[in-house]
């Protein structure tokens, strides 16, 4: 289960909101071992594509190096779909690297509406697990 504050789901919803039409994408932080979602760093879209998100390299590189220097993990990694459920793709599901994140995909297809959905991937498999937000 994903337990996160409603905070970090409104930057989220925010910064994928902004992106749109583009997909956005980003990563929370946050102590190593402990599954608790604490810091939210967007990232730029390197693919600037409404079907597909990729971070750049030199600012993965950067975010690594940081989370290291901070005994921080990237807790939960983030995008949104533009046009589609949030659900994640193939190409999502066979790019996802890291097996204790939670990903989680903000669905901006309705102006009005977005869907807010968390999942594990591991091995290509996915696993849709419940969120739990707090105040």
């Amino acid at each position: 289960m994903l337990r996160i504050r409603r905070e970090l789901v409104d930057e989220i919803v925010a910064h994928a909101r902004r992106d749109h039409p583009d997909e956005a994408c980003g990563v929370i932080a946050g102590p190593e071992g402990s599954d608790s979602p604490e810091r939210l760093i967007p990232m730029l879209n390197a693919a600037r594509s409404p079907t597909f998100y990729e971070f750049d390299s030199a600012d993965l590189l950067k975010l690594y190096r940081e989370l290291d220097a901070n005994d921080e993990v990237p807790v939960v990694i983030y995008h949104s779909h533009t046009a589609t459920e949030a659900y994640p793709s193939r190409t999502d599901a066979n790019i996802a690297a890291e097996p204790d994140a939670h990903y989680v995909l903000v669905s901006t297809r309705d102006p009005e509406v977005h869907e807010f959905r968390s999942y594990r991937i591991v091995d290509a498999e996915i696993t849709e697990e419940p969120v739990e937000i707090v105040d």
